[in-house]
């Protein structure tokens, strides 16, 4: 047994903490009654209440920003205050990739996102998009370095970003399992098993939609999830074998959506369901009284919650009716 699996106690302050703020976090009672609001600036001052600036007044971009700048100091402190790295690395490598992705986008056409960029990452979007200008990688955390390289190649070869964006998702899920590893954490590798399988199960059925071929497909799975990726090319082109595959799994409502959705169902309660079961995992951590796993937890519940006020607060703005956007609400951790 590796000495990091004997560190639970070393978290005991950190998860005590963490579990008097979840009670401060954004709830799907809250988030209805600032979809319900009457005006922009009401919904906005209500989060003051979950530890939030006062938003009212702000434009969209105000929003995107302030937004960033909470989720950016959250990184901050629990990278002080973690006894491991690797609870809050997970969540900033995410960022990583996703910049990673913006920078071969703008390879393949010219036009500048840096807009889009995240600050969020372990690596800042300068010294990255630096990095794969100049080929010079040595700053860079390895596995992204070499996905990164992988990529580019593969962009020139083929002149597909698609297939770019594939080697780097392998990549990241590959970097999330091995800081489950490191770590020596059974929930942070669960965690990684749910993510790649509803990202497996996303590629199946949005492969079976536009048609493509069991070979596309292999090229867009990931390896490690709790569904092996064999099964799942075995049930390729049927959604309800699909489903069978996933139903004794917290995806399986997911699966069942896919499968309609295959035959020409909407997508966007599919889309929804994938979270939601994310998040299903997740509360397992409320049974856990002290460890990395209500750290994780705590993570995720914060991108969710962000994620959910996004959508909340720019679709006010944008005049979206409040149906349309309490639809697209996910599931919430708090």
């Amino acid at each position: 047994m590796s000495n990091k699996k004997c560190v639970r106690e070393k978290y005991l302050y950190l998860s005590a903490m963490l579990r008097a703020r979840e009670a401060k976090m954004l709830t799907r009672d809250k988030a209805e009654r600032m979809i319900d609001a009457p005006s922009f600036d009401e919904a906005a001052k209500m989060l003051t209440d979950c530890g939030y600036k006062d938003m009212s007044g702000f434009t969209a971009k105000q929003v995107e920003e302030t937004l960033a700048e909470h989720r950016a100091e959250i990184f901050a402190e629990l990278a002080r205050l973690s006894p491991n790295a690797e609870p809050v690395e997970v969540f900033r490598m995410r960022y990583d990739y996703h910049n990673a992705k913006i920078v071969i986008k703008t390879e393949a056409d010219g036009r500048d996102r840096t807009d889009l960029m995240s600050a969020s990452g372990r690596v800042s979007p300068e010294v990255l998009k630096r990095s794969f200008a100049e080929e010079k990688y040595l700053g860079l955390p390895p596995v992204l370095a070499d996905a990164m390289v992988e990529a580019k190649s593969a962009l020139a070869r083929s002149q597909n970003p698609q297939l770019a964006d594939f080697i780097l998702d392998r990549a990241y899920f590959a970097e999330i399992c091995a800081a489950a590893k490191n770590l020596g954490s059974a929930f942070l590798r669960g965690y990684a098993q749910i993510l790649i399988d509803a990202a497996n199960l996303r590629s199946a059925v949005r492969t079976m939609r536009m048609n493509k071929d069991a070979e596309f497909l292999k090229t867009a799975l990931i390896p490690g999830g709790g569904i092996d990726t064999g099964r799942i090319l075995a049930a390729f082109g049927s959604g309800d074998t699909l489903a069978s595959i996933y139903a004794n799994t917290l995806l399986a409502n997911a699966a069942a959506l896919g499968a309609a959705a295959v035959k020409g169902g909407t997508m966007t309660e599919f889309e929804l369901a994938c979270d939601n079961a994310v998040t299903a995992y997740l509360t397992g951590a409320r049974l856990v009284s002290y460890g990395e796993a209500p750290v994780i937890a705590y993570l995720a519940a914060a991108e969710g919650e962000t994620t959910a006020l996004r959508m909340i607060l720019t679709g006010m703005l944008a005049g979206l009716p409040a149906e349309t956007i309490r639809e697209r609400l996910r599931d919430l951790y708090a």
